[in-house]
């Protein structure tokens, strides 16, 4: 490998990415996808900063339009979801079929370039014994993102290069204002694309789907408050209920078909097990028996011990140690072993 196109957006971490490789003699070129229709921050002040990064590194920067892919793959995939009363999990679904997908495809029919590499704070390694390239979590845990990036193919991570993988967040910094990198400074993204570029994602949501009144009822079917749309609501949210309780109450199920929200007290919305659909196994082949592994049900939660058993059609059921709390349909379910992923999918249903 001796040319890679670098996936630019704007950010820091983007930035510092493109400069060390190309500090290491590698021949860099730009790629920034323009990813949404109307003014956005990644897709307008991001394609500046990124195409000034190319110019400051003296490196070719390339502008490829998938907005309209990025609608189908996301704002219509996200408003589905949330309309059927889940809670779409959008940033994995967008490294897949987004960002790496395209970005890899653009690289090796248009620049013939077998590789692209982000900003991603995670590793890739290639595992002789089993010919497979296994995902790993970052050195970094804080700003570990393998959780996102459990959907990719054995063909994407074949050809992904994660610079920052091996390094801290402090060093990202640093190296970029070592090489004096207009994004050093520059803040963090702190929310999901759509969000920063509506202001919330109840305001995006807003923008497609109309309100819809109905019933906040508890689990013996009693009426305790109103809502204008189950979209406006996630399994384990307590807070902007609008319900006065002599307990806490939690958003415990979505029942969009008949407009219902329902809730209870947290232990009702703490469960044992999963299903998982739309398993993508990482760093081993499928499994054919139960395994043991730590998940993550959000990207946040605390990996924690469980069982997973192999079903049919790409599925698996997920058995907890210890009942979790804020299982939450829509959203990924991800095993590792240690630092290794293992796999992942999207959390169909709890029992």
């Amino acid at each position: 490998m001796n040319k890679v196109v670098v996936g630019l957006s704007g950010g820091v971490d983007s930035s510092t990415a493109a400069a060390i490789l190309h500090n290491q003699g590698y021949e860099v070129i730009g790629l920034t996808l323009w990813l949404m229709k109307g003014k956005g921050q990644c897709c307008s002040e991001g394609m500046i900063d990124a195409a000034y990064i190319c110019e400051q590194l003296g490196v070719p920067h390339h502008v490829v339009d998938i907005r309209d892919v990025f609608q189908t793959n996301i704002v219509d995939f996200l408003v589905t979801g949330y309309s059927a009363g889940i809670t779409p999990l959008p940033c994995s679904q967008c490294n897949k079929t987004v960002k790496f997908g395209p970005m890899l495809r653009y690289a090796r029919e248009n620049l013939g370039c077998d590789h692209i590499a982000t900003g991603h704070y995670a590793r890739i390694q290639y595992d002789e014994a089993t010919g497979r390239y296994q995902l790993l979590r970052a050195v970094d845990r804080n700003k570990d993102q393998s959780y996102f990036l459990y959907d990719l193919s054995q063909n994407l991570l074949s050809g992904s290069v994660f610079p920052l993988g091996e390094m801290l967040k402090a060093d990202t910094r640093r190296i970029a204002a070592e090489h004096g990198l207009k994004t050093a400074d520059k803040p963090e993204s702190q929310d999901l694309c759509l969000v920063e570029s509506n202001g919330s994602m109840r305001a995006f949501l807003d923008k497609y789907l109309a309100p819809k009144k109905g019933d906040i009822i508890d689990t013996t079917g009693k009426v305790v408050g109103q809502h204008e749309g189950v979209h406006h609501y996630t399994i384990g949210q307590r807070k902007g209920l609008g319900i006065a309780a002599a307990e806490p109450l939690y958003v415990i199920s979505l029942d969009a078909v008949n407009n219902r929200v329902v809730v209870g007290d947290r232990t009702k919305a703490t469960q044992p097990e999963c299903t998982v659909g739309q398993v993508n196994w990482v760093s081993i082949a499928e499994a054919s028996s139960p395994i043991g592994a730590e998940a993550q049900v959000r990207y946040r939660s605390t990996p924690v011990p469980v069982t997973v058993i192999p079903l049919e059609n790409s599925r698996v059921r997920i058995v907890f140690d210890e009942p979790q709390f804020s299982i939450t349909p829509g959203q990924a379910a991800v095993w590792y072993d240690g630092e290794k992923v293992l796999g992942g999918g999207i959390i169909e249903q709890f029992n």
